[in-house]
């Protein structure tokens, strides 16, 4: 299975373990640099808030638990959601998921 980073580097031809900043990705993907920032705060705050939904570093799982230790950091569960929101997963994307109004906004 892929992660949305690695699909959208497929999708623009970039080498698969490639990273991005959010002004290169809007620049690719024509989105709205305020709307990824959003996606990409978002993604920090729901680590905080929500620790139990973070993955494991090492192995991209959940694993539960409210401690922090091993799990991905905030930097990369944000990133992981703005990949996440273009790339348009549904677990974001549709109607009543948690970035729809995001999805909404997305061009100019």
């Amino acid at each position: 299975m892929s992660t949305n980073r690695q699909k959208y580097n497929k999708r623009y031809g970039f080498p698969s373990g490639a990273s991005h900043s959010i002004s290169d990705i809007a620049k690719t993907t024509g989105f709205k640099r305020s709307v990824l920032q959003s996606a990409y705060n978002r993604g920090v705050g729901a680590r905080k808030t929500n620790p139990q939904s973070v993955r494991s570093a090492e192995t991209g799982k959940k694993v539960g638990g409210k401690s922090l230790s091993g799990k991905m950091t905030a930097n990369q569960w944000g990133y992981g959601r703005v990949y996440g929101l273009v790339m348009h997963n549904p677990k974001q994307t549709r109607k009543g998921a948690p970035d729809h109004d995001l999805w909404l906004k997305r061009k100019a």
